[in-house]
Order: structure tokens, then sequence, then C-alpha cells
């Protein structure tokens, strides 16, 4: 019997309004080298990675992309300091850059990855079941139920709030 490889899902690209996000799965040291010619084509300049780290950033900051360390469990919700840390990085770079993509992963994008994309689309006034069927759309099983129930539960603060005179999300 041969064993065959688990096909791993290309990156998302998830917009809406002016944001940008790429969702991945994690890179190691060998695949590197792709990882940062995606990020580059995507224009991304921050990588979030709420994973275990299994490779070096030395390489992404000489290219000018930064890496933000926000580890938090597989299967579950980010805590709150993840969050406010998460909101906070793109309420600077989308005021500094509208448009721009920030990128996100964990270990196969599927989880922890989806989960903070879809908090930044309720932040900036998309109901959760919009937001998660708008990643489901092009990451497919994203979100498992634990997480589900959690972005239901969510109160967005409106952190990323719509502005009326700009039609788009916006930075208070």
């Amino acid at each position: 019997m041969r064993a065959t490889r688990a096909i791993k899902p290309e990156p998302a690209e998830i917009s809406h309004k002016h944001m940008r996000f790429l969702i991945m799965d994690r890179p190691t040291d060998g695949t590197l080298d792709k990882f940062i010619e995606e990020l580059k084509s995507r224009g991304a300049k921050d990588v979030v990675r709420v994973c275990e780290p299994t490779y070096s950033t030395e390489k992404l900051n000489s290219e000018g992309i930064k890496v933000y360390d926000w580890k938090f469990d597989d299967g579950s919700h980010p805590p709150m300091d993840v969050i406010d840390d998460w909101l906070n990085l793109l309420k600077a770079r989308f005021r500094e850059d509208p448009g721009c993509c920030v990128a996100v992963h964990c270990v196969a994008g599927l989880g922890r990855a989806p989960v903070l994309v879809a908090l930044a689309l309720t932040e900036c006034g998309m109901k959760y079941e919009d937001a998660v069927a708008l990643i489901r759309t092009k990451r497919r099983g994203a979100i498992n139920a634990k997480q589900l129930q959690w972005l239901e539960h969510y109160r967005p603060k409106s952190r990323l709030k719509m502005k009326n005179s700009h039609k788009r999300c916006c930075i208070n």
C-alpha cells in the first residue's frame, strides 16, 4: 500500500472593504523561500504566527516582513491579549496603507488563523455567519465547532467599524 501525503490547501486571500488577509499554513525553514515569495506577491509585510515556531524569522526580517508571535491553543479561540494585539495591528496597518495585506498562519490554516480573520470581519460590522461563510469559500473546513460557538457569542466593539462617509471600514 502506498502512503499518500496530505495535500495542503493553497493560501487563501480574504478581502473585505479595504482589508486584505492572507490565511496560510505554517512554513518550515525548508519551505520559507516559497512562503516569502507568496507574501511578497500579495504585498504582505506582516505575518501573524499563532502556533509554535517552525522557522527562523531572520530571512523574513531581512526581506522587510515583520513576524508577530501570538500563539494560542490549537482548536480554541484567541485570548483577549491576542485579540487586542491583532486589532491594534490591523488598525495601524489599514490606516497607514488601506488595501494592504496582513498574513496570518497557524499549523494548517484551518482554525486559529481563520478565527482571527473572522474576528476582524465582525469588528468591521459583518455578521459572524457571513464572515465564516466568506472564509470557508476560500478555506474549506475552516473554523471548528468550538471556535464557531465562540464567534457566535463574541460581541464586537466596532474597533474596525464602518464609517458612512467613506463606505469602508475605518479606524476609530
